[in-house]
């Protein structure tokens, strides 16, 4: 058979020979199916890498939906060394670093706020804000297999706007006999300890058993895996460019660069019994824990530039309005000795039950419950030559590098104790009644989240015996969330409102190398101790922001299905699939506070609205191992938590008492909005699969979402402010005002192609066999105007996204080289506060390695050793503001490297 390939070359590039190549192999590989051994032979069974890759596309071939699948290589042993890695070689699938880690997932072009993460098919609580998850919770080594769902049916609940990941831990009476397997990684970064009280080395153990007992009817399985990962990076971040240079060019406004180390702590167990005493009887009990504990070691000099009192000297370097080097006269630099911190439970418990009470009746029967509860610190230190008017001022000498931000050459030296002093060199946060008349010298922000969500599934299942229906399934979901933030933050002071004290010596660290911005050495002191020990006093920060920081949501959704699975024919073709309908109720509200410094008035707030979801999935068999696929559905994506807390920060105006304008007026607010509905999305897909060979497969997709309703984040409305006089109020002309909350307003749409191919190259040439290569390529584009005429941009949607993978697994040795390339994209990055910030990231290709030896015989049958290398190229993290000199961050993190030894007995 002919089959001739074109791709447009915008769309995979280099990739397309890969492809071409492939499909020419697919006649081929017709003849060379696999066939069960003949009487004499030995059967050959395929572990490792090739196995994986087998049984993953075997579970994307059999799916009812269009689906990526990943499945673990072996017990406790995915293919990456984090779930967010395995991910993201997936077709149409994307991640973004955060701190050197793979933790935020985008499916075909939209971040993880459209996301939904299952496990064991169960939604879950998360351990960030809002409802995005960090994949870097979820040990891989506890994982069989995720599956991601790209289109829905009816009876996925807690489905996603385009995509649904459903992590699967193993079941222990599919497995044939007892496994226990031990596995031991030590782990090491290029760059070692950027500071000198953290850790640049660490290590991962895991422990797994299963077991069947009372003849196979009785499962247990147990899995244990602790980590101790080190990153490390060299950040450098601006304020950003006013245009404050000569000529109106820009000019950086100040920067805030650090070294930064890591130290991840993460436990995670699971527990899973099976009791099956019947072929009519089955249920189950899932329990997972994990223990969160991470600390950020940040030190490095902020340095106010242009939005301060320095000054440009004059004979500065200007190019295209960009002012590219200079002198800043009069630099007050604000040395930080910084560290954050996080601690995280997350409990998640499941019961399921099946039950065949006739001969086509099962009923189905599923009680779910998870919670986490977060901690965090964002510890922030100040020192400098003294406060702020007194002091040695540097002339800083500074060069913008295209692409890596900027490089300093200052006068002074602040590696020396003895002219650095703990202070508030610029005078932030001064407030003599408070105890702080030179201004804070840190601030401590102790941010809280709770959330907890309980769920109850019950449904009936019909079997049909002919007919285009052969299963129905009729079924309700009942979910309850509660999720909460309360914020904490507290104004750090030098002691008894002095100007400056000296840094105590019993907590000096020495000094920490800036070399990379070109500052060499800072002071370094640990700053945990300092306030532990009451080198720096804390008063609580009661403004208005804090108060409205904090906030409670509750959702109570109630979901009725009915699905039915479809069996037919036409002519020769074969069809099957599934056409399903869900009623979706949704009760919400959230409890606030609304108000300014000195009043509040707590508020409650909420909506109840419905939504009916349809789905269809079609699946045409067109003989020879190929597949046309066909989907239809809605979707939707609930807001973010706090766009629906109720919370609003008021303002009074007094400039504004006389007017009678609202948008203009005395009263304004900003904050959420209770009443939110939804994103929405109608959407089709097509895609078309041939399959061959042990793990072969060629695929291709496209897909379009109608983007019905969508979230801005801002938007000015009229409200009567009347409720929230206060006699200290003067006369004013009216009482109406502009509140200004996310808004529902009109979406856009979203549109893409991906291609797929994994090539066992043993179909090509037998002497190849145990060499293959998977390649996927994706291109998407979307428009957005919730205000018709202002088009936003969509955050996580890169145009184009590519992923290869070279590999060889045979006789025991299994090699892998890994890319992927994404291009540039909206990220989210950590803000002031910790709050959320949207930078436009860019373009990076990272590079990862693995080589392995599994013993096939003696006594060392069973044990495999493995190197591996993540980020080998050491590809940046870079965002700028339109212009590769305009650089936001540019963050550094090396290669790791890791060693293992794992053994399945």
């Amino acid at each position: 058979m002919d089959i001739n390939l074109k791709l447009r070359s915008g769309l995979l590039g280099g990739a397309a020979t890969a492809l071409a190549l492939a499909v020419g192999a697919a006649g081929v590989a017709q003849a060379q199916q696999a066939a069960p051994a003949k009487a004499g032979e030995e059967e050959v069974i395929v572990t490792g890498i090739r196995a994986s890759i087998a049984s993953s596309a075997n579970a994307k071939r059999t799916s009812d939906q269009i689906v990526e699948v990943v499945t673990a290589e072996d017990i406790g042993k995915l293919p990456d060394v984090s779930i967010a890695e395995s991910l993201a070689r997936l077709p149409g699938l994307a991640i973004q670093r955060l701190d050197g880690r793979g933790q935020q997932l985008s499916i075909r072009g939209l971040g993880p706020d459209f996301t939904t993460a299952l496990l064991n098919g169960r939604e879950q609580v998360t351990v960030g804000d809002n409802r995005g998850v960090e994949f870097d919770q979820y040990p891989s080594e506890l994982l069989s297999s995720v599956v991601v769902y790209k289109t829905p049916e009816a009876g996925l609940v807690g489905q996603g706007l385009m995509g649904t990941v459903d992590m699967r831990t193993m079941r222990p009476l599919k497995n044939k006999e007892r496994v226990l397997a031990l596995g031991a990684r030590y782990e090491w970064n290029s760059k070692g300890a950027l500071n000198s009280d953290a850790d640049d080395k660490g290590y991962r153990l895991s422990f797994t058993y299963a077991d069947k007992f009372m003849n196979d009817t009785l499962g247990v399985a147990i899995g244990v895996s602790s980590i101790n990962t080190p990153t490390q990076s060299e950040r450098f971040n601006a304020w950003g460019y006013p245009d404050a240079g000569p000529g109106g060019s820009f000019l950086i406004g100040g920067s805030k660069s650090y070294v930064q180390s890591n130290e991840l702590k993460r436990t995670g167990a699971i527990g899973i019994i099976e009791y099956a005493p019947t072929d009519t009887f089955r249920t189950s009990v899932d329990m997972y824990y994990s223990n969160f504990d991470e600390n950020v070691y940040l030190r490095g000099i902020e340095l106010p530039l242009a939005w301060s009192s320095a000054s440009l000297a004059p004979g500065a370097t200007v190019q295209d309005r960009i002012v590219t080097a200079g002198t800043f006269n009069g630099v007050k630099g604000v040395i930080r000795n910084d560290r954050n911190s996080r601690q995280a439970d997350l409990w998640s418990a499941g019961w399921n039950t099946e039950w065949k009470f006739a001969e086509k009746w099962t009923a189905k029967a599923d009680l779910s419950y998870s919670t986490v509860t977060r901690d965090d610190r964002y510890l922030e230190t100040y020192s400098g030559t003294g406060a702020a008017g007194s002091g040695a001022t540097d002339a800083l000498g500074f060069r913008l590098t295209p692409g890596e931000g900027t490089r300093f050459s200052p006068t002074l030296n602040y590696g020396n104790f003895n002219t650095i002093f703990l202070t508030s060199p610029q005078g932030w946060g001064t407030d003599t009644a408070a105890g702080r008349p030179f201004g804070q010298a840190g601030f401590d922000n102790r941010p809280t989240i709770e959330d907890t969500l309980t769920a109850f599934r019950a449904s009936a299942v019909r079997e049909f015996e002919s007919g285009p229906i052969s299963k129905l399934e009729i079924g309700a979901n009942y979910a309850t969330r509660e999720k909460s933030k309360v914020a904490n933050e507290f104004f750090l002071a030098v002691p008894g409102g002095a100007a400056t004290a000296v840094i105590p010596t019993s907590l000096r660290l020495g000094t920490t190398n800036l070399g990379f911005l070109g500052l060499g050495n800072m002071v370094s002191y640990n700053p945990v101790a300092l306030v532990a020990s009451g080198g720096l006093t804390a008063t609580r920060n009661s403004n208005a922001d804090v108060v409205t920081k904090s906030w409670a949501v509750d959702e109570d959704v109630t979901t009725f299905y009915v699905k039915a699975d479809l069996n037919g024919s036409f002519g020769d073709i074969e069809m099957r699939g599934n056409a399903g309908l869900q009623f979706v109720n949704t009760d919400q509200s959230s409890t606030g506070a609304v108000g300014s410094n000195g009043f509040f008035r707590n508020v409650s707030l909420g909506d109840k609205y419905d939504h009916i979801l349809p789905s269809l999935n079609l699946i045409f068999d067109l003989n020879n191992n190929t597949y046309v696929r066909f989907a239809a559905s809605k979707t939707l994506a609930r807001a973010r938590m706090e766009q629906l807390r109720a919370s609003q920060e008021l303002q009074r105006n007094a400039g504004n008492a006389t007017s009678t304008n609202p948008f203009s007026a005395y009263f304004g607010s900003d904050g959420g909005n209770p009443k939110l509905r939804p994103y929405e999305a109608t959407g089709v897909d097509l895609s078309v699969e041939r399959y061959f060979g042990k793990g072969g497969y060629v695929a291709f997709a496209a897909y379009y979402k109608q983007l019905d309703n969508w979230v801005f984040g801002s938007f000015p409305e009229v409200f009567d402010f009347s409720a929230f006089r206060i006699p200290s109020d003067p006369a004013i002309a009216t009482t109406l005002g502009a509140r200004r909350s996310p808004q529902n307003l009109s979406g856009g749409w979203i549109n893409g192609l991906e291609a797929s191919i994994s090539v066992p190259f043993e179909l090509i040439a037998k002497p190849l066999e145990g060499f293959g290569a998977t390649v996927s390529g994706s291109y998407a584009n979307s428009k957005i105007e919730p205000i018709p005429g202002v088009g936003i941009p969509v955050p996580g949607l890169s145009r184009s996204v590519v992923n290869a993978t070279l590999y060889y697994d045979r006789n025991g040795v299994q090699a892998r080289v890994s890319a992927r390339n994404r291009g540039e994209f909206l990220g989210e990055v950590n803000g002031f506060g910790g709050g959320r910030d949207l930078r436009l990231v860019q373009e990076e290709t990272i590079v990862d390695a693995q080589l392995g030896y599994e013993f096939q015989a003696g006594a060392l049958k069973g044990l495999n050793l493995t190197l591996q290398g993540m980020n080998l190229t050491d590809e940046p993290f870079a965002t700028n503001v339109g212009d590769e000199r305009l650089v936001i961050d540019y963050q550094k993190y090396g290669p790791t490297y890791m060693f293992g030894v794992s053994k399945k007995f």
